[in-house]
């Protein structure tokens, strides 16, 4: 089983009250399938980059799910067909690759200490000609 952030933007429209009631529903076919949810964050209204389906703001929810990948397709399908959510993102939450990316050489790391910093502007420059 996998690790999964999904990024659901439903419809403004929705009273805030009934997000957590259309998220629920939508993940109980989720755990049936034998999905795990780890985390769910309601986010709430943010103003859009860009109009969706003429809408100039949404109310983020940001899923953290655990589950194999027929099961995550078959949730971002369901979600696609729900009118109420105007889109979704799905990431995969791959912990070993970003530990990969953050992880810098002794051997780079002792490379960028060695070089002497950037000249920026200084007082040390030679004095402009004075006009006479």
């Amino acid at each position: 089983m996998r690790k999964y952030e999904i990024c659901v933007i439903i419809n403004p429209d929705v009273d805030d009250r009934q997000v957590n009631g259309l998220i629920d529903k939508s993940l109980d076919g989720f755990k049936s399938d034998g999905g795990v949810v780890d985390n769910v964050e309601v986010a709430g209204r943010r103003r859009l980059a860009y109009e969706i389906q003429k809408k100039p703001e949404g109310i983020y929810v940001f899923l953290k799910l655990t589950a194999e990948p027929a099961v995550i397709k078959e949730l971002d399908r369901h979600f696609t067909l729900d009118e109420k959510i105007m889109r979704t993102k799905v990431f995969r939450d791959d912990e070993k690759k970003a530990a990969k990316r953050i992880e810098i050489k002794p051997e780079v790391l002792a490379k960028v200490d060695a070089k002497p910093a950037p000249r920026g502007k200084s007082d040390s420059r030679k004095p402009k000609a004075e006009a006479k």
